[in-house]
Order: structure tokens, then C-alpha cells, then sequence
């Protein structure tokens, strides 16, 4: 049974990114604002993130945010909340960027979002058991990921597996999960290896539409594939 200590009450929308693969379009463009059928990919997450309940949503933001900014706004035509985290002279990484940001994600476990992704999986679908510090969404390996990040056990996130598949850049987390951490610029996977070494990451496998939206030739696939 899904408890009100295990529902997420807010997000974070990882968009600090500069976006080399994505270049010359990043050049003039956060990697966050480029479109699928003319909306910008951030704005699928934003109302994504809306549609499942959650209220409160935190941005990063570092190349070219002031556009970000700009165009979601406080997040009132999307029935939201959202706050910024500036990241200056240089982005943090995930897990830097999470971490200067935990304050305005408390309490309870969060949702976290990579900026330059595209799924549609149903957010409110999202759950973390008492015994995890993290929640893992793997999908299939893209074709320009072949090996793979982390297996699946039993329902949690392994580094060792025979078989391995790509994590999805959506996850839940908890604070405790960055326990020991301190400000500064820092990745988020020694974390999530540490996590899964101690068996407090679980993780599921998706299988509906997923792109990781690197380069431009990507996109212009995406656009192609994605009907609405």
C-alpha cells in the first residue's frame, strides 16, 4: 500500500546543461527549449510532473537559463509552482545540482527529471518503498548506448548483471540518498553505485516511448516518431 510517506511531493527538472552533441542549435538554445512538435521538451515534464499531482517543481539552470526561465515563468498557467536554482560560474552536475537544490525539495522523497529526455510514462506511477533512498527508470539500451548502465534484480538496481539496461534519467529520490554530500560539482553515479551496493536502490523497467534527445539528428527522429 502506497503511503503518504512514499508519495513525491515535488520535482526537479535537470535543464543547467550546456548541450555540445545538440550543437550549433544549442548554441542560441537551451537543450531544454528545443521542440517536438512544437513544444519545448521542458514543457512536457512540467506537465507531466503536473498531471501526476505534483505541485512544486524545481529548475536548474546555468547555460542560456534565463530563456528557461523566461518562458515557464513562475508555473502558473501549468497549475504549478516553480522555483529556480541558479548554477554559477559553472553547472554542478546531477548530483550537485540536486543537492544545492534539496532545501526547496523536502519533505518527503522527489522526483527527479533529466531536461533533455522524452518519455511518456505516467509519473504518478512513480513509488519508493521505505527500505530504498532511490528509484531507478530503466528502459531498453538506445542504439548509442548498447551496454547499458545497471541490471534489474528482483527489483533492484545491480552495477552487475548479465544483462544491462539504460537508466532513463527519471528517478525518486530521497535526501538520505545524498548523505555525506557537500556543495560543489559532483556526478550523480558513485551515489547510485553506492546505493545500489548497500540494496536501498530499486528500480523498474519501462517500455513505452523513451528518447534520450542528444544530437540533432535524434531529434529530427523524435519529431518524426512522436504522433500528438
Amino acid at each position: 500500500m502506497r503511503t503518504e510517506e512514499d508519495r513525491p511531493q515535488a520535482a526537479m527538472i535537470l535543464a543547467a546543461g550546456r548541450g555540445e552533441r545538440m550543437r550549433p542549435l544549442t548554441d542560441t538554445v537551451p537543450k531544454p527549449l528545443l521542440t517536438v512538435r512544437g513544444t519545448p521538451l521542458i514543457e512536457y515534464h512540467v506537465r507531466a510532473l503536473a498531471a501526476s499531482g505534483i505541485r512544486r517543481i524545481v529548475v536548474n539552470l546555468h547555460w542560456l537559463g534565463a530563456q528557461i526561465r523566461d518562458y515557464l515563468g513562475d508555473g502558473g498557467r501549468y497549475g504549478v509552482a516553480i522555483t529556480y536554482s541558479e548554477e554559477s560560474p559553472q553547472a554542478l552536475d546531477a548530483g550537485g545540482g540536486i543537492f544545492k537544490a534539496l532545501p526547496a525539495l523536502l519533505p518527503g522523497p522527489f522526483i527527479v527529471v533529466n531536461g533533455d529526455i522524452f518519455c511518456d510514462l505516467s509519473l504518478r506511477e512513480l513509488q519508493i518503498s521505505a527500505g530504498s533512498d532511490a528509484h531507478l527508470v530503466l528502459v531498453a539500451n538506445p542504439p548509442q548506448h548498447t551496454s547499458g548502465d545497471f541490471g534489474l534484480q528482483q527489483g533492484l538496481a545491480v552495477e552487475v548483471a548479465s544483462e544491462k539496461y539504460t537508466y532513463s534519467g527519471i528517478g525518486l529520490y530521497r535526501a538520505t540518498f545524498f548523505t555525506g554530500c557537500s556543495e560543489g560539482a559532483f556526478p550523480l553515479k558513485p551515489l547510485l553505485l553506492r546505493s545500489m551496493s548497500a540494496g536501498r536502490c530499486s528500480a523498474q523497467l519501462y517500455a513505452g516511448l523513451w528518447a534520450d534527445v542528444g544530437t540533432p539528428e535524434r531529434l529530427l527522429k523524435l519529431n518524426a516518431r512522436v504522433q500528438y
